[in-house]
């Protein structure tokens, strides 16, 4: 499969750049949307935390701010790289049914269009960090390994979900909901400890282990748990590997059902 990509990769660079342009074509703020739309998800956060700090009677240090603003913008990449994937196959009916090439670069160009919007937003959070002073650590080097296992998870459950969609259009607006709802479900806005007996079942989650590694590594400066970070991983690699064996077993039906 990897040979096959690397020899379409011009196709998937020109696709990624269709759905970037695409996203923000006509948009008066362009790029900037990238950025916006994480801070506008900070702050709801902040909103959240703030009045249950209120109620609670315990102030809201600025490491809470921190936390929900590191873990935002991974959120933000899977929820929004998802969100295009389900629809990368159906919205594609003329390549899909015309033109030769693996099928998969369709998916792949949305998850590296979100990408893109992720490391934008990331640069930005970077200039923050270094406003409020958040010192840098060793375990740092460990970020680059945590965004890869959230790539490949997002990737493998895109695919899967992109299929999905061809044979069942509901998939769509089930995963809308999903995903509406998954923030609330997900330690974004808090940390994982405070589910109480639902901690377990919440990390069990690949997404909610991951932003548990992130939170670790960027704002507490120390290892991440080595159980969950672990399981992130293996559980990320198995869904990428899942996602892809399930989009190629379906892929001869693509053409008569889209």
């Amino acid at each position: 499969m990897f040979k096959e990509i690397l020899k379409y990769r011009d196709l998937l660079f020109m696709l990624t750049l269709r759905d970037i342009r695409v996203r923000y074509k006509q948009a008066a703020m362009g790029f900037i949307w990238a950025i916006f739309m994480p801070i506008m998800a900070v702050m709801a956060g902040v909103i959240v935390k703030k009045a249950i700090s209120i109620v609670s009677d315990k102030p809201m240090d600025l490491a809470g701010v921190v936390s929900i603003s590191v873990k935002v913008l991974p959120w933000t990449f899977f929820i929004n790289a998802i969100k295009f994937s389900v629809q990368s196959l159906v919205g594609n009916k003329s390549l899909v049914t015309k033109i030769y090439f693996p099928r998969e670069v369709l998916t792949f160009s949305c998850i590296l269009a979100s990408l893109f919007d992720f490391l934008i937003a990331c640069i930005t959070l970077s200039v923050f960090l270094a406003f409020m002073h958040i010192g840098v650590s060793v375990y740092l080097f460990l970020v680059p390994v945590v965004i890869i296992f959230l790539i490949l998870f997002t990737t493998g459950l895109g695919l899967i979900l992109s299929s999905a969609n061809l044979f069942f259009r509901d998939v769509k607006y089930v995963v809308e909901i999903i995903l509406m709802f998954g923030i609330f479900f997900t330690p974004v806005f808090f940390d994982a400890s405070m589910f109480g007996k639902w901690e377990t079942f919440v990390l069990l989650n690949p997404i909610g282990s991951i932003l548990e590694s992130v939170n670790a590594v960027v704002v507490l400066h120390k290892m991440p748990d080595i159980f969950w970070f672990c399981y992130a991983g293996i559980s990320s690699i198995l869904f990428f590997m899942l996602g892809i064996k399930i989009f190629h077993k379906s892929e001869p039906l693509f053409a008569e059902n889209i």
